[in-house]
């Protein structure tokens, strides 16, 4: 009967090192998974940040430009 229980003990420690290296193995490829993303989105959170500064530089001379213009118009009248 011990021999039994013996054998029946081995078989369950296996069968939980394998699933615990299965589930150990899917946690480290969700890991690795969300690290490539994160390391995309913050790609694209700095080509966003540098295409607003542009955007923004572009706006400042297009407003210095409608304001010379609108002087020039004052003047006119």
């Amino acid at each position: 009967m011990t021999g039994a229980v013996v054998a029946i003990a081995i078989v369950l420690i296996v069968v939980g090192g394998i699933t615990a290296a299965v589930v150990s193995n899917f946690r480290l490829q969700r890991h690795r998974a969300d690290a490539v993303a994160m390391a995309s989105y913050r790609k694209l959170a700095e080509e966003a940040v540098a295409r607003q500064e542009a955007l923004e530089t572009e706006l400042a001379e297009l407003k210095a430009k409608v304001s010379s213009i609108d002087d020039m118009l004052r003047r006119i009248e």
